[in-house]
Order: structure tokens, then C-alpha cells, then sequence
């Protein structure tokens, strides 16, 4: 890999590492201070959309092949939290407080300062074992934990106040349905393309840890 697109892959996912530790710290002295689980939002609920906002660099990533994760499923990925925090959390205001958005916010936390803390480390090439391993194996319980009473839960509470608000009327105007009924399909949908990244995660874990473990052996 060329130097300058090594540099800027440590500059990038050290930011991220340090941006999501700082959120989850927030949102855990939220917690500690308040003893409730609904400020997680107003805690940090902008800063992680800001980040969310940023990371749609790691499509552009794949899709240049600076990384080969590919496109589709950071796109995923990156199109499934957008859409749930800009489309749904953001505008309204009645679910911020829900206990699902603290939920979803700590398993992004965690998740993420594992993940671009393992990418930092590897672009340097001093990654210890135990974080390789942590990177491909907190996600087994992490990932169902933030999506079923994290954002599924959440998006199915806020449906009532899409219908009150006719929230995105004026996106949906013209078509044969509205933000409601898209909402309500694409929580149908949401455990088939989950599954789609979480078998992913599976197939990346066999391929990494085993690879690590014959280096261990050698």
C-alpha cells in the first residue's frame, strides 16, 4: 500500500476511534450522572450522527479498492444507521428518549471503537491478538443486541408518530405509498438484510482468527 494511503487510513480510522470513544464516554457519564437510560441522545446523539455522516468514506473505499471490503455491504451498513438516525431518531422527538436509542448507541460504542482501534492497529501493523480476536468475536453478541430491541424496536415505536406527523410526506408525494408503509416493509425486511452482514461477520471471523492461529503456530 502506498505510504500517503496508508497515512491517511491511520488519520481516518484513529479519528473514528477516538470520535465513538468520546460518544460512548458521554453517554455513559449521561447514564452515571442521571441514573436513567434517556439522555443518551441529547448525550451524544448529534456527534454520532456527524460520525455516521463521515463514514460513508468507507464506501468510497471500497469502491476504490483502497480496502477490500467491497461496496455492497458497507453500503448496508452505512444506508441502515443513516436512515435510522437522520430519517427516524432525528425527527422526532418523542422517541430520543426511548430506552432502545441508548441500546443501539452503546452497541454502536463499543462496537466501533473495537472496530476502527483493530483497523488503526493493523495499518501500523501492531495489532495484538487480543484485539484481533475481540474485533471478530464481541460482534456475536453486540450485533443482535443493537438490532432487535435497538433499532428495530425503536423504528416499530416511532411508527405511531410517522402516521401523526405524516413524517417525509413531501419525499413520498406522488407515490403509490407513504414514509409509513415503507417504514413498516422495510421493518419486515430488516432481519434479512441484517442477516445478510451478520453471516458476513461469521465468514470474516473463520478467515481471520484462523489465519491468526496458524500464525501463532508457525
Amino acid at each position: 500500500m502506498p505510504q500517503l494511503s496508508k497515512l491517511y487510513l491511520i488519520t481516518y480510522n484513529s479519528l473514528q476511534a477516538l470520535g465513538w470513544a468520546f460518544a460512548l464516554s458521554r453517554i455513559l457519564s449521561s447514564f452515571v450522572t442521571t441514573k436513567s437510560v434517556n439522555g443518551a441522545y441529547s448525550a451524544a446523539g448529534e456527534l454520532i450522527c456527524f460520525l455516521q455522516k463521515v463514514a460513508f468514506l468507507e464506501v468510497v473505499h471500497g469502491a476504490t479498492g483502497l480496502v477490500p471490503s467491497g461496496v455492497v455491504n458497507p453500503l448496508l451498513q452505512w444506508g441502515g444507521r443513516i436512515h435510522f438516525l437522520l430519517a427516524v431518531v432525528r425527527l422526532i422527538d418523542e422517541v430520543q428518549e426511548l430506552p432502545s436509542v441508548f441500546i443501539t448507541f452503546f452497541v454502536w460504542g463499543l462496537t466501533e471503537v473495537i472496530r476502527y482501534l483493530h483497523y488503526t492497529l493493523n495499518c501500523i501493523q501492531s495489532c495484538p491478538s487480543w484485539i484481533t480476536y475481540l474485533r471478530y468475536t464481541a460482534f456475536i453478541v453486540l450485533y443482535p443486541i443493537g438490532i432487535a430491541p435497538g433499532e428495530m424496536w425503536l423504528m416499530y415505536q416511532a411508527l405511531p408518530y410517522v402516521k401523526k406527523n405524516h413524517l417525509h410526506e413531501d419525499l413520498f408525494d406522488g407515490l403509490p405509498f407513504s414514509y409509513y408503509n415503507f417504514l413498516r416493509v422495510l421493518l419486515l425486511c430488516y432481519p434479512f438484510l441484517w442477516l445478510k452482514l451478520y453471516l458476513h461477520m461469521f465468514k470474516q471471523r473463520r478467515s481471520k482468527l484462523g489465519k491468526h492461529h496458524e500464525k501463532k503456530k508457525m
